[in-house]
């Protein structure tokens, strides 16, 4: 089994930074990928940015330039880096994890709890 906890939401004002922090742990052979979606209330979850193992990464256009997702494979963790943040960012964040294991032929989709990050106009 796979544990992923993320940490870092709250509450900030509008054009401030918040930093999103995701670690997994348990059993696995590798994790192939790791991003964060968010899911606003009234809306379904999207795709906020991803990175695989090999370091390239991929952003919603409505966070370009403001987010930076990056990872510490030794670390097994994902952080988001949130800045210029928009009350529309408002939403619970999601960490996600691709994870290989137990064996190099099995793999999974892992989520966090969530972590609620609200920005203020």
């Amino acid at each position: 089994q796979v544990q992923l906890v993320e940490s870092g939401g709250g509450l900030v004002q509008a054009g401030g930074s918040l930093r999103l922090s995701c670690a997994a742990s348990g059993r696995f052979v590798s994790i192939n990928a790791m991003g964060w979606y968010r899911q606003a209330p009234g809306k379904q979850r999207e795709l906020v940015a991803n990175t695989i193992s090999r370091g390239s990464t991929d952003y919603a256009d409505s966070v370009k330039g403001r987010f930076t997702i990056s990872r510490d494979n030794g670390k097994n963790t994902v952080y988001l880096q949130m800045n210029s943040l928009e009350p529309e960012d408002t939403a619970v964040y999601y960490c996600n994890a691709l994870v290989v294991g137990p064996s190099w032929f099995q793999s999974k989709d892992y989520w966090g709890q969530g972590t609620q990050v609200t920005v203020s106009s």
